[in-house]
């Protein structure tokens, strides 16, 4: 079977361009499906022009822009968040802009937004 499978192969890869798509016709009808699924599906990555889909983002990097007038309770969440010690949190935040988690999932990365927003930072999250 499987030397079937690859003679038939063989075939095809022989046809023209308007030979498979009669091809397609042919069997569309003999079949009674449609291919107009797998061509719209085939036809952007084909032509080259249309930008292939969006992933969607599951990590995420939490980045201190700047830590506000209420600096103690920044440090105080920072310290909550990364496990860091005074002296590290502290250098965190006065060298804002700076990174504070990396690879967070996009619920933790809201919930650590919203605590340091909630002390007076302001964060991007990227």
């Amino acid at each position: 079977m499987a030397a079937d499978i690859n003679a038939l192969i063989d075939q095809l890869s022989q046809l023209t361009v308007m030979e498979a798509a009669n091809l397609v016709k042919e069997l569309e009808k003999k079949w009674g499906v449609s291919a107009a699924a797998v061509a719209v599906a085939a036809g952007p990555a084909a032509g080259g022009a249309a930008a292939a889909p969006v992933e969607e983002k599951t990590e995420f990097t939490i980045v201190l822009a700047n830590a506000g007038a209420n600096k103690i309770n920044v440090i105080k969440e920072i310290r909550a968040i990364t496990g860091l010690g005074l002296k590290e949190a502290k250098d965190l935040v006065e060298g804002a802009p700076k990174t504070v988690k990396e690879g967070v999932n996009k619920d933790d990365a809201k919930k650590i937004k919203d605590q340091l927003t909630a002390a007076g930072a302001t964060v991007e999250v990227k």
